[in-house]
């Protein structure tokens, strides 16, 4: 049977053999104060990514990247780490930290690295009530040295719709490249001081259709939505709760590319974009911290 769109809840670990897929996979591991963990990367590269805690110490063949981190994915763009296949890897946290671990089976070796935070690029994109921020820490543009995994993160402020007009990158005839997609959502909830906290009560709106499901549903904070095909938005933060996703990608292709095609039915939203204002609450982050308009 054909994968299917699907959201699979709260889970901290998503192989491609959970999605029904090839490439892409996703780990969400928590790292006790103190504790180390230990393992081979195998024939998996791997983004390190900060989520939320306290710094963290990646040890790959010999090297150390300190990461800095951010007390929350609504704190501030965060410094990451790459690893290559067939490594050794040891992870710590001395005062304990979250972090994903976002993958994808591959078959040409990179060496690791360390990407500071200020050299992440932050772009805004969209216009009006489409405004959003993404993050584009591994993006093809951004990062060159990975053989098939892409990841960006989009924060969208409360009331608006990220992940718009709806778009595909599948095996369908049109699009340019075919990936796997992994949404992983977390929800905010603004507290009146400029600070945004995690909302376990929060929920935002998510779609994604083909031509023989359309799944409209509501995420919670942790939520994991894959995509195998279909055409995917938008996503939709509640009024009150910022909407945080990181998108993991990787595909056959043999060139690493997040090209994607639109729904014919509603690509003339983009052509509206250029006579609106952006929404000021973008960018929401930096590499400083939140970004105040």
């Amino acid at each position: 049977m054909t994968a299917q769109p699907r959201l699979l809840g709260r889970v901290d670990t998503v192989t491609p053999e959970l999605a029904g897929w090839t490439y892409s996979g996703l780990r969400i591991a928590t790292l006790q104060p103190g504790e180390a963990v230990t393992c081979t990367t195998g024939d998996e590269e791997l983004a390190v990514l900060p989520l939320s805690g306290g710094p963290v110490v990646v040890e790959v063949e010999g090297r150390r990247f300190d990461l800095e981190g951010r007390s929350s994915v609504f704190a501030r763009v965060t410094d990451w780490a790459y690893l290559p296949i067939d490594a050794e890897v040891r992870l710590s946290a001395p005062s304990g930290a979250e972090v994903a671990l976002p993958s994808a089976r591959a078959t040409r070796r990179f060496e690791p690295a360390h990407v500071a935070a200020g050299d992440v690029s932050v772009e805004v994109r969209g216009a009006g009530p489409a405004t959003r921020q993404v993050t584009n820490f591994m993006s093809p543009d951004a990062f060159d040295g990975a053989d098939k995994l892409m990841c960006v993160e989009l924060l969208t402020p409360d009331g608006n719709w990220s992940s718009y007009p709806p778009h595909r990158h599948d095996d369908s005839a049109e699009c340019p490249v075919n990936n796997e997609e992994i949404y992983y959502f977390r929800i905010g909830r603004l507290d009146g001081s400029g600070r945004t906290d995690y909302a376990p009560d929060g929920f935002a709106m998510h779609r994604t259709y083909t031509d023989e499901v359309d799944v409209n549903v509501a995420v919670h904070d942790g939520d994991v939505f894959v995509i195998p095909r279909g055409y995917h938005g938008p996503c939709v933060a509640s009024p009150g709760y910022p909407l945080y996703y990181l998108n993991v990608l990787a595909g056959p292709g043999g060139e690493r590319s997040m090209a994607f095609c639109d729904d014919p039915a509603h690509h003339w939203v983009r052509d509206t974009w250029s006579s609106m204002p952006s929404d000021p609450r973008c960018p929401m982050t930096s590499a400083a911290g939140p970004v105040t308009a």
